[in-house]
């Protein structure tokens, strides 16, 4: 058990603390003693008093501000946990796209591998180049976002 000297408003006492707790205990004199001093008049036990009552009403304050406080942050983690699965989600749907478009354009490039045969008049080669027309139009179509 350790003893701790305070001067709160200006008076001295004696208290006993445990070990190690002593600059908490300077630490929380000097807080009641900052507030002591703000309040003038009357006796030393009635200005210890108003103290008192201050410091406790600004605990209640605080109390009651965490409480309003804790719901909206238990709605703000909800709000970030659904968030977060809806990431993931789009993530998953994301990796799905990207797999189907691979397989389009592997399906596309193994198409455009298989030879067509030699044109054999102008009518022939006339719907060739159109048909080479229309892949590169789906080439840029396929690039464009």
């Amino acid at each position: 058990m350790a003893d701790v000297k305070l001067q709160i408003a200006g008076r001295p006492y004696d208290v006993h603390c445990a070990d190690g707790q002593e600059e908490r205990l300077h630490q929380l004199a000097g807080i009641v003693d900052t507030k002591a001093r703000t309040i003038q008049g009357g006796t030393e036990v009635r200005q210890l008093l108003f103290t008192a009552l201050l410091l406790a009403d600004e605990a209640h304050e605080a109390r009651a501000k965490a409480e309003k406080a804790e719901p909206q942050s238990d709605s703000l983690r909800a709000a970030v946990a659904l968030a977060e699965s809806r990431e993931a989600a789009a993530r998953d749907a994301l990796r799905e796209a990207e797999a189907r478009e691979q397989a389009l354009r592997a399906e596309l490039d193994a198409a455009r591998q298989v030879s067509a045969p030699p044109p054999r008049n102008a009518h022939d080669r006339a719907l060739l180049q159109i048909a080479e027309r229309i892949e590169a139009l789906a080439d840029r179509a396929e690039r464009m976002p």
